[in-house]
C-alpha cells in the first residue's frame, strides 16, 4: 500500500466548531446551561415545526430510553424492532423490564419489514421502534397506520436520519410519539457524544427532562442562574444521568448550521459510487423514492449472486489498498445475548441474514475528496473482480 490510509468516517470539524467551544470553556459554563438550550432551540428551528419539544441528551441510546420509559414501557409489555440494528436500539428495552419482539427487514429497503411488524403484534406489544437504516426513512405511513390499528405507540430510532424525509416530512416532524437522534462521531452531525429526543407530546417531553438529570425537579442550569436564591430541589423519581453538556452543544450548534450543505456531499458521494459501481456484480445502495430526502449515513454495498468472491475476501482486498470499511450490522439475532434469551435461529429473519453475509459499508464522509471517492470507486472494482 503506497497510499494512505481511507478512515471508514471521519468527523468533518472546521474552525468555527473550535471558536465556539472555546467560547464555552472561556464563559466558565461547561455543564449543561445556555449553549445545550440553544441547541434545542436551534434543532427545533432546523426541523421546521414550533410544536416540537427538543430534549438534549448525551447519546440516542439515552433518548430512547427516557423516550420508552416515559410512555411507561416496563415489566410484561413488549416492543417490536428490526433485527437488523445495533443492539442499542433493543437493550432500552431492557432496561425497564420489557420484551423485545425482533422481526426481518424488507430486502429492497433494508428498513424494518411493516408486514413482520403486525404478523407478531399480541396483546402485550405496546411500542414499535422503527430505525431508519442509513439514513433511508423507513415506510412510516404502513408503521403509523399499524400503530393506530393496535393502539401502539411508535418512538423512532432516527440516529441515521438527519435530514432525512418521509411524505414530504423531515424526520422528527412526523406523526410519532417521538423520534430520536444521534450525535456520535461517524453521524452526519456530532457532538462527539450526543443525541437529541423530539416530541410533539408535552407529557412525554417534560417527564423526559426531569428524568434526563437525576429525577430533580428543576435542571441545574435554572437553579445556578436564578436572580433569587433557589438552591431548593427534589427528586420525584430515580432518574438518570444523560444530560448534553455544553461544550458538546457547542460543536452541535456548529454542526447544524452545515448540516445541509454535508447532506448534499453525501448525497453526492453516494450517487457517484451508484454511477460507477452499477456494473459490477454488487447491489448498490437503496435509493429514497422520488422527491424523499436521504441522508446517506451509510453506503451499504451488497455482492449480487453473480459475485465470485466473498465478503470477507472484499473486505480483506479494500484494506490491503488502504480502504477502511465496515459491516452495518452484525444482526441481533446472531448476536448471543439476544440470540439465547429469545431462541433466535438465522432461518427465522432469511432476509436479514442474507444482507449480513453479503453486505458491506463504504466510507462515505464530508472530509471525503473526489480523488478519495475515486481511490475508493477503483478498490472496490479490484475487490470484487480481481482474481487473486
Amino acid at each position: 500500500m503506497t497510499e494512505p490510509f481511507l478512515p471508514f468516517a471521519l468527523p468533518d470539524i472546521g474552525e468555527e466548531e473550535i471558536a465556539e467551544v472555546v467560547d464555552t470553556l472561556r464563559s466558565g459554563w461547561v455543564t449543561t446551561g445556555p449553549k445545550a438550550r440553544r441547541f434545542e432551540a436551534e434543532f427545533a428551528t432546523f426541523l421546521g415545526d414550533a410544536s416540537l419539544h427538543c430534549i438534549a441528551v448525551n447519546s440516542a441510546t439515552a433518548g430512547l430510553h427516557l423516550a420508552l420509559e416515559a410512555l411507561d414501557i416496563g415489566p410484561g409489555d413488549e416492543v417490536i424492532t428490526t433485527t437488523h440494528t445495533f443492539t442499542a436500539t433493543a437493550e432500552v428495552v431492557r432496561y425497564l423490564g420489557a420484551d423485545v419482539k425482533l422481526v426481518d427487514i424488507d430486502p429492497d429497503t433494508l428498513n424494518i419489514d411493516p408486514a413482520a411488524i403486525e404478523a407478531v403484534v399480541t396483546p402485550s406489544t405496546k411500542a414499535i421502534i422503527p430505525v431508519h437504516y442509513g439514513g433511508l426513512a423507513a415506510d412510516m405511513p404502513s408503521i403509523l397506520a399499524i400503530a393506530r390499528r393496535h393502539g401502539l405507540k411508535v418512538v423512532e430510532d432516527a440516529a441515521h436520519a438527519l435530514p432525512a424525509t418521509s411524505s414530504g416530512r423531515l424526520v422528527g416532524t412526523l406523526d410519532s410519539e417521538a423520534a430520536v437522534f444521534s450525535f456520535y462521531a461517524n453521524k452526519t452531525i456530532t457532538t462527539g457524544e450526543g443525541g437529541m429526543l423530539v416530541t410533539r407530546d408535552g407529557a412525554l417531553a417534560k417527564r423526559a427532562q426531569v428524568m434526563r438529570l437525576h429525577g430533580m425537579s428543576r435542571d441545574a442550569f435554572d437553579r445556578f442562574t436564578a436572580s433569587v436564591p433557589s438552591w431548593y430541589y427534589e427528586i420525584v423519581a430515580p432518574g438518570f444521568k444523560y444530560n448534553l453538556t455544553d461544550i458538546a452543544a457547542a460543536l452541535g450548534l456548529q454542526q447544524l448550521k452545515k448540516a445541509h450543505r454535508f447532506a448534499q456531499r453525501r448525497a453526492a458521494i453516494a450517487a457517484r459510487f451508484n454511477e460507477a459501481l452499477a456494473a459490477l456484480p454488487v447491489l448498490t445502495a437503496p435509493l429514497a423514492p422520488a422527491g424523499e430526502l436521504h441522508a446517506w449515513h451509510l453506503y451499504p454495498l451488497r455482492l449480487a449472486d453473480g459475485a465470485t468472491v466473498s465478503r470477507a475476501r472484499v473486505i480483506e482486498r479494500l484494506f490491503e489498498r488502504g480502504i477502511g470499511c465496515s459491516v452495518h450490522y452484525i444482526p441481533l439475532h446472531l448476536q448471543p445475548y439476544w440470540r439465547d434469551r429469545y431462541r433466535l435461529t438465522p432461518q427465522m429473519f432469511p432476509h436479514s441474514q442474507r444482507v449480513y453475509e453479503r453486505q458491506l459499508s463504504l466510507p462515505i464522509y464530508t472530509r471525503m475528496t473526489d480523488d478519495d471517492v475515486e481511490r475508493v470507486v477503483r478498490a472496490v472494482e479490484h475487490a470484487v473482480l480481481s482474481s487473486d
